[in-house]
């Protein structure tokens, strides 16, 4: 029997979900798929300068889970800047936070737009 899915917290979707040059067509051929956890690690990692280790306990899940996440979504971003394809940033195990103090922290997207 497969373990049951881990939902993986994410304070708020991105502002944007499609990133990449202005003339494609979003068809499969010229887009490349980021999940919104694999967003949400690029988000707490490289904006907001977490630790894999904090970046984890942010997202209730492993460290070493969210170092698999973040190498996925660091080709994703390198694959469409390279190769000149379209970021949709869509879909994911994932569930969105209910604000500070209900299992988010101070990289917490909601409480700093407030």
């Amino acid at each position: 029997m497969p373990r049951p899915v881990k939902w993986r917290n994410v304070c708020s979707l991105p502002d944007s979900n499609r990133f990449g040059p202005l003339d494609l067509n979003a068809d499969d051929a010229n887009c490349i798929r980021m999940t919104v956890d694999e967003y949400e690690a690029i988000r707490l990692i490289d904006f907001e300068g977490f630790t894999q280790e904090e970046c984890a306990k942010q997202m209730n899940v492993a460290r070493t889970t969210v170092q698999g996440i973040y190498a996925e979504a660091r080709k994703k971003i390198a694959r469409s800047l390279v190769d000149g394809k379209l970021l949709l940033i869509e879909g994911g195990e994932y569930k969105l936070c209910e604000g500070l103090g209900k299992g988010c922290g101070r990289g917490c997207r909601r409480h700093r737009h407030r």
